[in-house]
């Protein structure tokens, strides 16, 4: 064993219960265990920079673990609760344009959220790529890029689940009342 798999090995066995707890008591049982693992994974890879004592520095850590984990999830269940609204309300709407827009809605649902976030950012706030590119932090290239491969996705999610056509019931009687009388 190397002195830093020692060291890790002593601050892990030292430490653990102590930042797990602090993890209970901020995010509940179910999360703790994904925050401990979270923040003993940085403190290997920043093993360098764990001070002594290192449990305030541990305890940080799994601040910021918590933090950035309730932020996204946060994002995620705004973004979502937003689509269920558009969808829900197009549901009971059976034009053709809407049926198109409720199969795009799903299908952005349905893309991974880096993907969501650059198509929203040009389509929808009409960004250029440069400033698209300022918001996610690239460069406008590899916003292109990115943006380039988010259609692709969202085309091949639209295809997987085209849009069902839907037909007035009015337009169906009529349809088959007109079919009797040419006949």
């Amino acid at each position: 064993m190397t002195d830093d798999e020692h060291r890790f090995t002593e601050m892990y066995d030292a430490c653990r219960q102590r930042v797990w707890a602090f993890a209970v008591s901020r995010a509940g049982r179910q999360i703790a265990d994904e925050v401990v693992s979270e923040t003993f994974a940085i403190a290997w890879r920043r093993l360098d920079d764990v001070p002594e004592p290192p449990l305030p520095w541990l305890l940080g850590v799994a601040r910021n673990v918590l933090r950035d984990n309730f932020r996204t999830e946060a994002r995620r269940e705004s973004f979502n609760a937003e689509l269920r609204i558009w969808t829900d309300g197009a549901e009971g709407d059976i034009a053709e344009h809407v049926a198109e827009r409720l199969s795009v809605l799903r299908a952005m649902a349905a893309l991974p959220e880096d993907d969501r976030e650059v198509l929203i950012l040009v389509a929808w706030q009409g960004l250029t790529p440069r400033d698209a590119a300022r918001v996610v932090g690239c460069s406008p290239t590899a916003l292109r890029v990115r943006l380039h491969r988010a259609r692709k996705r969202l085309i091949q999610a639209i295809d997987d689940n085209p849009p069902a056509r839907a037909v007035h019931p009015r337009v169906r009687i009529a349809g088959e009342v007109a079919g009797k009388e040419m006949s």
